[in-house]
């Protein structure tokens, strides 16, 4: 009954990952929004992807055109129009610090002292700071055989550090047959993250180390020893 909970789990907690990464891949941003922007490719004008390519510039969407401003001192810069075009597209890069609050609701933690693979669902919290990458492909599509509107897809993706708190079961089983009860012990955990943007969530991969706070730290099996785990995050910026 225990193992068939657990695959359950695993199941729900994938499925719902699988869901929302789907509506980031699939959905459309309705908008692109104004700012710097490094422009990574920009198809049917070489002279222009050759001039622009590989450089931050201010980009504005203006209905089914950009229009991009490269950064100068200059009190009025040259504005550079480009229009989007179905069998050619443009890919920009947004990149920034990010900030993120997230909790890890599995963690698999390798065989060790006899006790074998284990995959615990403790509450885990930490606090995430690391680098955002955001990738918008912009084209424009045929709605209908006379008409055509802009297409933009986005996508984002990240990775950092992170460092937070959170509990483990602690019994004489991962303490080297200690005596004394069963109960809930407090972990301080650290490490690195990688995050998918899945618009609503940020859903991810977290490797990291936990430091048990207690009398039993030097006996823990798990002590400063790496695991794995899926995370669920929210973005605060």
């Amino acid at each position: 009954m225990r193992i068939s909970l657990w695959v359950n789990r695993i199941a729900l907690l994938l499925g719902s990952s699988w869901g929302l990464t789907s509506c980031a891949v699939l959905g459309n941003v309705t908008q692109l929004n104004d700012g710097w922007y490094e422009v990574m490719h920009l198809g049917g004008n070489d002279t222009l992807a050759t001039r622009l390519e590989n450089q931050r510039v201010y980009v504005q969407q203006q209905a089914d055109s950009l229009v991009f401003t490269p950064y100068s001192t200059q009190p009025k810069p040259d504005l550079i129009r480009y229009a989007l075009q179905p069998n050619h597209h443009v890919l920009l890069l947004d990149h920034r610090l990010d900030l993120d609050v997230f909790t890890i609701p599995v963690k698999v933690r390798a065989a060790r002292a006899g006790v074998p693979v284990q995959l615990n669902s403790n509450f885990n919290a930490a606090l995430y700071l690391g680098r955002r990458l955001n990738f918008y492909y912009l084209s424009r599509q045929s709605i209908t055989p006379w008409q055509q509107a802009p297409r933009i897809r986005a996508t984002g993706l990240g990775y950092g550090a992170f460092f937070g708190l959170g509990s483990t079961t602690i019994t004489g089983d991962v303490t080297r047959q200690q005596p004394g009860p069963e109960y809930e012990g407090l972990v301080l955990h650290a490490g690195v993250a990688t995050l998918y943007d899945a618009r609503i969530f940020n859903v991810g991969l977290a490797a990291g180390l936990d430091h048990l706070i207690g009398p039993d730290r030097p006996y823990w099996i798990y002590q400063h020893r790496p695991w794995l785990g899926l995370l669920f995050s929210l973005d605060l910026n």
